[in-house]
């Protein structure tokens, strides 16, 4: 890589999902991107040691933001080279992107099904044994799976998601 950071603007939008995927050029490579909605307005600058599946995961987590995509990749893995480009193009941007700030957790972290319980089901898994609680989570857990998973097929995903079986026992959701 060369040390001159390209600006954000100076890339091309390439479009988050391609025929119902995400493009396998991303795959095992290593760089930094930057997620626009559907208006283009900036929703996360990140980098990633595999940006396709950084990728997925954020689309997972927050579909109704990802529609297009600006990234950068570098040969070989430098925390501060990717770090000094993330932070160029959040300057670059002159605010904050929610997924930098605000939203960081909903971006970053397993998607916790538990605060999607109904109130019945919060008293129910109060007074049950903890095999009775997680067989409660894990049907929670399939259930906002199942939500998903069709708002994903609403903007067309086509490519497999597969949740992580041992995370739906905890109420969590994320990618396996």
């Amino acid at each position: 890589m060369t040390s001159e950071i390209p600006t954000l603007a100076s890339l091309d939008y390439m479009p988050y999902l391609e025929g119902g995927e995400i493009a396998n050029e991303w795959q095992h490579k290593i760089g930094v991107y930057a997620i626009f909605d559907a208006e283009n307005v900036l929703q996360l600058v990140d980098y990633s040691r595999d940006i396709y599946l950084s990728l997925r995961q954020h689309l997972v987590r927050c579909p109704e933001q990802c529609h297009w995509l600006k990234g950068f990749m570098i040969s070989r893995p430098s925390r501060t080279i990717l770090e000094d480009i993330r932070q160029a193009w959040i300057t670059e941007n002159g605010t904050l992107p929610p997924g930098n700030g605000s939203d960081s957790e909903r971006w970053h972290d397993p998607i916790d099904a538990k605060v999607t319980m109904t109130a019945a089901e919060q008293e129910k898994f109060t007074k049950q044994e903890e095999r009775d609680q997680i067989k409660l989570l894990k049907n929670v857990a399939r259930r906002l799976e199942a939500d998903i998973l069709q708002q994903l097929a609403q903007r067309g995903v086509t490519m497999e998601i597969r949740f992580n079986p041992k995370l739906k026992e905890q109420g969590l959701l994320d990618l396996k």
